[in-house]
């Protein structure tokens, strides 16, 4: 099995800290990038496509987040999806459990799942094996 790349979007800079430890620790990944909000991701997302880069097998998302929220983030991954050669996956992770961000997640169809804060190996290692 191909170890997959992961991309992080979260402006929480302790949270960024704590899962780059647990993914580096699952070593199910061979890549991850951090990106404090969704812009930054985007304009990299962007970046990738023009050069013809490596695209992340995996984005974990927050919702709440300072200039591009995750659900900004995704209206604009459905603008620029078209050119990508694959889909990529996306996983909501938030602190909050509310049903409206549960129910707006379901409304996306390359969005898998939704997991609460903290993540953990176990999650981890569920988002890797699926294909």
């Amino acid at each position: 099995m191909r170890k997959k790349t992961i991309w992080v979007v979260d402006d929480d800079p302790i949270y960024q800290i704590i899962i780059n430890k647990i993914i580096q620790r699952s070593e199910m990944f061979s890549k991850i990038s951090s990106y404090k909000n969704g812009k930054e991701a985007i304009d990299s997302l962007s970046e990738v496509i023009d050069k013809d880069g490596d695209l992340p097998d995996i984005i974990l998302l927050d919702i709440n987040m300072p200039v591009m929220d995750g659900w900004e983030f995704m209206e604009a991954l459905g603008e620029i999806q078209p050119k990508f050669k694959r889909q990529i996956i996306v996983y909501i992770v938030s602190s909050s459990i509310a049903v409206e961000d549960k129910n707006t997640s379901k409304t996306y169809t390359n969005i898998l799942g939704y997991l609460s804060k903290p993540v953990s190996v176990n999650d981890l290692l569920l988002i890797a094996s699926n294909d």
